[in-house]
């Protein structure tokens, strides 16, 4: 395949990284796989998800999924107990609304899907618990658009979780971040903002208060890594300085010691799209 060659779908892009051996731990990583059950239930057990169920403890009632994609985000939600509404604009049976409503049906649970756009959420004011958006915003036409509806469509003391944004220190960076993105090549519709302007466009939309995860603090922002790949990574590279691969290891034994290393490594880290993820309140 040509590097500039651009598909006209997301679905016809994910068919053909599917086919690409090489790029089969990417295809895991983003949950592309097949059988969809399995990886939605992968998704399921996930760290990432982990850390999102965390966040939603002593919630229940139900779910807003916006840009749900293959539904795995969907199906964690109806796992964890909310009756959850799945909102993909695309009908795709591989990456969009199809692909959902047979993961619902496999796994018998309550997932209505709505084919429509973030922009404009065809529901009444204060039907939802809970808005989960998965990367959702960096790739609306209109953030504050999307962030007002987002806003209008929760009850009053719900909870918006913008999980996994891309952003940048400054707009020069974007061609960089947008250059060296796996999947972008493929079919476009990547974006990265910065940080303010997400802040801004939250609280612009009504939100009381807004809770900014950074890259490293959180198992949400560490994709493609865990916890513990992170961990990994870091005395790989240590040791290529220094090869005492067990000393690094017993170093970073302690999970405080760990958490303290990226909390100062999180104040140098200007990579041009790293993940931020918010967790908003509306009063």
């Amino acid at each position: 395949m040509n590097g500039e060659r651009k598909f006209t779908t997301w679905e016809e892009a994910v068919v053909w990284l599917r086919n690409q051996p090489a790029q089969r731990q990417l295809v895991l990583d983003a949950f592309y796989d097949d059988p969809l059950v399995e990886a939605a239930e992968r998704y399921f057990q996930s760290s990432e998800w982990q850390a999102v169920a965390a966040l939603l403890a002593g919630r229940s009632g139900t779910a807003l999924d916006v840009g749900a994609g293959r539904g795995i985000a969907s199906y964690a939600l109806a796992r964890s107990g909310f009756a959850v509404t799945a909102l993909e604009p695309d009908p795709s049976p591989i990456v969009g609304g199809a692909a959902i409503r047979a993961l619902a049906a496999e796994a018998q649970l309550p997932i209505h899907v709505v084919e429509e756009f973030s922009e404009r959420l065809p529901f009444a004011d204060a039907t939802f618990d809970v808005v989960f958006a998965r990367a959702v915003l960096h790739h609306t036409s209109d953030l504050e658009g999307a962030c007002r509806e987002m806003f209008r469509v929760l009850r009053p003391g719900g909870v918006l979780i913008a999980a996994r944004e891309h952003v940048i220190s400054k707009e020069a960076d974007l061609p960089q971040f947008l250059a060296q993105h796996p999947l972008h090549h493929l079919y476009g519709g990547e974006h990265a903002y910065l940080l303010d302007r997400y802040t801004g466009a939250l609280s612009a939309a009504g939100f009381s208060a807004i809770d900014t995860l950074a890259p490293l603090q959180s198992p949400i922002n560490l994709f493609p890594y865990t916890a513990e790949t992170l961990k990994a990574a870091i005395v790989a590279k240590l040791t290529q300085k220094i090869p005492v691969a067990p000393l690094w290891r017993a170093a970073l034994a302690s999970h405080g010691v760990f958490v303290s290393l990226l909390s100062l490594a999180g104040r140098f880290d200007n990579r041009p799209g790293r993940l931020y993820s918010f967790v908003c309140h509306k009063a």
